[in-house]
């Protein structure tokens, strides 16, 4: 199969002023299509021809031989997930099962908020901040560069790039003020419930 770049699920200017359009053009349209196009080129008359990026990164994974391949397809798959892990005129609280599961494991959403901005900015240099489920509990994890979830048993829920590509031309060096525009105005809830029920 041929790995495409997926369409952003929203216009490049819908998450302004929180994150710009010139920021998404850049990374939507430089890195996260650089991955996808050298994804293509590493699989091209291998085993790995037919894989699902899933199957890729979970076959992958801790594979020394095989870290080029891994870490573009983990790279195609983080990308999309956070581009849909936000929305505009997102932010706010969840509701439902999801509000009952955070305060269940964090206590409240503003507790759940600081553990993962404090997951974004404990990563020491590029990588991401996640929510996941693991063993039936919802935790804070972040991973260096193309790490993700998938690769560790657990199930994503939403995620933060923290590369400095991710934030630098709005936010430079401010990695907390970034967090907090995603966590406050940005994050869809309604993407994290329906990664939560998938999971369950």
């Amino acid at each position: 199969m041929s790995f495409e770049l997926p369409p952003l699920p929203y216009p490049e200017t819908a998450l302004e002023p929180h994150y710009s359009a010139k920021t998404i053009s850049f990374h939507y349209g430089k890195h996260h299509k650089s991955y996808a196009t050298k994804l293509n080129t590493l699989v091209a008359g291998t085993e790995h021809e037919t894989s699902t990026l899933e199957e890729i990164i979970r076959s992958t994974a801790g594979d020394e031989s095989q870290k080029g391949l891994f870490n573009n397809a983990a790279q195609v798959w983080n990308h999309t997930f956070f581009w849909r892990s936000m929305t505009p005129e997102g932010g706010g609280r969840p509701s439902g099962e999801l509000a009952q599961r955070i305060e269940q494991d964090f206590g409240s959403t503003d507790s759940l908020a600081k553990a993962l901005t404090a997951t974004a900015v404990q990563r020491f240099g590029s990588g991401w901040a996640w929510l996941v489920v693991e063993d039936g509990t919802l935790k804070t994890v972040n991973t260096l560069n193309a790490d993700n979830p998938l690769a560790h048993g657990q199930s994503a829920l939403m995620t933060i790039d923290v590369w400095e590509h991710a934030y630098y031309l709005d936010y430079q060096n401010r990695r907390v003020d970034y967090v907090a525009a995603v966590l406050e105005h940005l994050v869809n809830w309604d993407f994290v419930a329906s990664n939560l029920a998938a999971a369950s």
